[in-house]
């Protein structure tokens, strides 16, 4: 029995994990719109990074990695003494990524778990993972197309596993990881295809002011007032 309950916890826990989407936690905690609300409407980096704000971008890249790289690193560390090896390892990692794309803190609403699954790529495998991430590297600086980069990275990452580390119980994992990244970016694919995707660093309309907001009016707060006039009458000279 429990052999098959601890998997089962660990899984529940990464997957719970996962569902903290920290693209609309750290935009809310820096007084930015929600990512769900502008450019490509996902909770991610990249769209966090259209609101022109890198430092918010950065932490959301680096928690939304971290929740796909520790509960995997937790299993390989401490799992052994619960009977937890590299299938469970990588059953985590997995939840974790489904975590990220359907969130159950957040109306299931997730994003396309690209950073996320580097986390657990990383995790399983070091350098598979930084091979996956020179792969995305190489195709963002040359096309600067975040999308294209996700989707042949994630396209290799299966290939990288079984060629150069054999065929394991991980690289089952990996492949369901790989097809669902792509399938999330179909929208994108489109978009690529019809030359509308938006570039890395492309700032959307509108991204930088918080819903509720608007620009500063140099005589006080809100847009410029109905019947306000720039021309201040001058003090007459009439006596």
């Amino acid at each position: 029995m429990q052999d098959n309950l601890y998997p089962l916890l660990a899984a529940l826990a990464a997957y719970l994990v996962g569902s903290l989407s920290f693209a609309v936690i750290i935009s809310k905690f820096m007084g930015l719109s929600d990512p769900r609300s502008y450019g490509s409407g996902n909770p991610g980096a990249t769209n966090v990074l259209r609101s022109g704000n890198k430092a918010a971008a950065i932490l959301t890249l680096l928690f939304d990695a971290l929740k796909g790289y520790l509960p995997v690193l937790a299993v390989l560390l401490w799992g052994e003494r619960f009977g937890l090896g590299e299938s469970t390892a990588a059953l985590v990692g997995l939840a974790a990524f489904l975590g990220h794309l359907w969130p159950v803190f957040f109306r299931f609403q997730g994003g396309k778990g690209v950073a996320t699954a580097a986390g657990v790529l990383l995790a399983i495998n070091p350098l598979l993972g930084a091979a996956t991430l020179a792969t995305w590297l190489i195709i963002a600086w040359f096309s600067r197309y975040s999308s294209l980069a996700a989707i042949v990275a994630a396209l290799f990452a299966p290939f990288y596993q079984m060629l150069i580390w054999g065929a394991s119980p991980t690289v089952l994992a990996i492949l369901v990881l790989s097809l669902l990244l792509i399938w999330r970016h179909e929208a994108n694919i489109k978009k690529l295809l019809n030359g509308t995707e938006s570039k890395l660093g492309q700032k959307a309309a509108a991204a930088a002011v918080p819903a509720g907001t608007s620009k500063k009016h140099p005589h006080g707060q809100g847009y410029q007032a109905h019947g306000h006039s720039h021309h201040h009458a001058k003090k007459g000279k009439k006596k």
